[in-house]
C-alpha cells in the first residue's frame, strides 16, 4: 500500500489504547481459533460457528442479529454520533481433508448430497478471520472512550461458494442495518506473519466457474465409425481453450483459464454419449472477462459442429465472483493508518491476487468505498528461507491440505489491522 499524507482519525496512540488489552484476551482468541479450526463447517452450514460469534458479540455489548442470509451474524455497537464502519469475516470451510499434523487438526466428515462422506477442513483460513474479528470487536468495545460512531461486525457465510454475501444482501441487509461509510475486510495468505499488504484498485479477480456437457453418439470401442466421440471432442476443446489466454488476451492484461474436471465414459471399450468439463476463469477487467467467456462459447460450439455433434454443448454457470476493487482514497487512508501503527517496513504493496472474493458485494450494494487487504500467515523464517532458495511456490497455499497459518504473530497482526482500519474512520473523542 502506498502512503499519502492526509487527515486520519486512527492515530497510533488511539490504536495503542484499544490494543492495550490484547494480551488479556489473546489466550481466549487462540483457544477460539483452535476450536473453530477443529470444528469446520461447510458453506451455508455454519450454525455452530455463527452461534459462537453471536455469543462473543453479545458479551461485548453488541446488538446481535443472527440468521441473516441463513447463517450470517450482524453485530452493531452504537457509540455516539459518528461514522459507521463495517468489518467483515467469512466463516465457512472447504471439502478438503486436512493434512497439517496439528494437534487441533480437523477430522470432521459430513454427508454430501450423494450420501457419501465428505471431509471438511479450514484450509483457506476463515477460522483465523473469525478469531480476528472477534478480537477486534471485543477490544473496541472495551475501550469505547477512544472512539465515536457505530461499529458493524458482519460474520458472513458461504464465501467459498459465492453465496454468502448475496444471501445476506437478499435477506434485507441494506434495509435492516445502517449504511456504513466504508466496508473493510482482510484475508490470511502466504507471506511473512506480522506483515500486511494491499493496494488500491483491483485486489482480487472476478471468477466464473462453468460446467460444460458435450454430446456425441455412443458406440462399441471397436466400431468408432458408428460414433461421434465426445472424448475426442473434449480433448480437442481442452487444448484449444489453452489458446484463449495465450493468443486472445493482451500481454498487458491478465487472465487465467483452468480446466479442473474432464470426465467421460465408464469402460475402456465403450465410446460414451457425453463428456463433462468443468472450468474456471479469473480476470481483472470487465472487457477481458466478456471476451474470454465469449471465446469459450465460440470454441465449444465450433468443435461440436466440426465433430457433427447431435446437439450444441450445454453450458451451465456454477458460480461467479465479482471483481473486488479497492477504493483509491479509502485504500490510501488505510495504508497511512497501517504505516503509522505497524511501521512502514511491515506494510507492503502487492498487486491483484488471482484468488476471488465476494466481499466486494457489500460495498457495491451499499455504494460505499471498500478496502480489502492481506495478512501474512507464514512463519517469517520459513518464508525468508524459501524466498532465498527460490522455493516460495513450494509453501502450502490457501486450499492446500497442508495450509496452516502460524498462530503468532498472525492473530495479533490481524486483530490490530482491523482495529487500526476501523479507527481510521471512527471519530476521535
Amino acid at each position: 500500500m502506498e502512503v499519502i499524507a492526509m487527515a486520519n482519525n486512527a492515530s497510533p496512540d488511539r490504536a495503542s489504547a484499544v490494543m492495550a488489552n490484547l494480551n488479556k484476551v489473546l489466550p481466549e482468541l487462540e483457544a477460539l481459533y483452535k476450536d473453530i479450526h477443529a470444528h469446520p463447517e461447510l458453506s451455508m452450514q455454519e450454525t455452530r460457528t455463527a452461534g459462537i460469534t453471536a455469543d462473543w458479540l453479545r458479551k461485548a455489548g453488541y446488538e446481535v442479529t443472527a440468521g441473516v442470509g441463513k447463517t450470517g451474524v450482524v453485530g452493531l455497537l452504537r457509540n455516539g454520533e459518528g461514522p459507521t464502519v463495517m468489518l467483515r469475516a467469512d466463516m465457512d470451510a472447504l471439502p478438503i481433508a486436512e493434512d497439517t499434523g496439528l494437534d487441533y487438526a480437523s477430522v470432521v466428515t459430513v454427508k454430501g448430497a450423494d450420501g457419501k462422506a465428505v471431509p471438511v477442513g479450514h484450509m483457506c483460513g476463515h477460522d483465523m478471520h473469525v478469531a480476528w474479528l472477534v478480537g477486534a470487536t471485543t477490544l473496541l468495545a472495551q475501550v469505547r472512550e477512544a472512539w465515536k460512531g457505530t461499529l458493524m461486525a458482519v460474520f458472513q457465510p458461504g464465501e467459498e461458494t459465492a453465496e454468502g454475501a448475496r444471501a445476506m444482501i437478499d435477506d434485507g441487509l441494506l434495509d435492516r442495518f445502517p449504511r456504513p461509510d466504508v466496508t473493510l475486510g482482510q484475508h490470511v495468505m502466504v507471506g511473512p506473519a506480522g506483515f500486511v499488504a494491499g493496494s488500491a484498485g483491483p485486489i482480487t479477480s472476478a471468477a466464473d466457474s462453468l460446467q460444460i456437457r458435450l454430446f456425441g453418439r455412443g458406440a462399441h470401442g471397436s466400431m468408432p465409425q458408428a460414433s461421434i466421440d465426445p472424448v475426442v471432442m473434449a480433448a480437442t476443446v481442452v487444448l484449444r481453450l489453452q489458446t484463449v489466454v495465450s493468443r486472445e488476451v493482451a500481454a498487458t492484461d491478465a487472465a487465467v483459464l483452468t480446466v479442473g474436471v474432464l470426465h467421460a465414459g465408464t469402460k475402456e471399450n465403450v465410446i460414451p454419449d457425453e463428456a463433462l468439463i468443468k472450468l474456471n476463469v479469473r480476470t481483472f477487467d470487465a472487457g477481458v472477462r466478456t471476451h474470454v467467456l465469449a471465446a469459450i462459447e465460440r470454441i465449444l460450439n465450433a468443435e461440436a459442429e466440426a465433430s457433427g455433434a447431435p446437439r450444441k454443448p450445454e453450458i451451465t454457470s456454477l458460480d461467479n465472483y465479482p471483481l473486488n476493487v479497492n477504493d483509491g482514497a479509502a485504500s490510501l487512508r488505510v495504508a497511512d493508518a497501517f504505516r503509522s501503527y505497524f511501521s512502514p517496513e511491515r506494510v507492503r504493496h502487492t498487486g491483484p491476487a488471482p484468488a476471488s472474493e465476494d466481499f466486494g458485494c457489500f460495498g457495491t450494494a451499499w455504494q460505499v468505498p471498500s478496502v480489502f487487504w492481506f495478512v501474512g500467515g507464514t512463519d517469517p523464517k520459513t518464508y525468508a528461507d524459501a524466498k532465498a532458495a527460490g522455493r516460495l511456490n513450494e509453501l502450502p497455499v490457501n486450499h492446500s491440505p497442508k495450509f496452516a497459518p502460524v498462530l503468532h504473530p498472525t492473530i495479533e497482526t490481524g486483530v490490530a489491522a482491523l482495529v487500526v482500519g476501523a479507527l481510521a474512520w471512527l471519530k476521535a473523542t
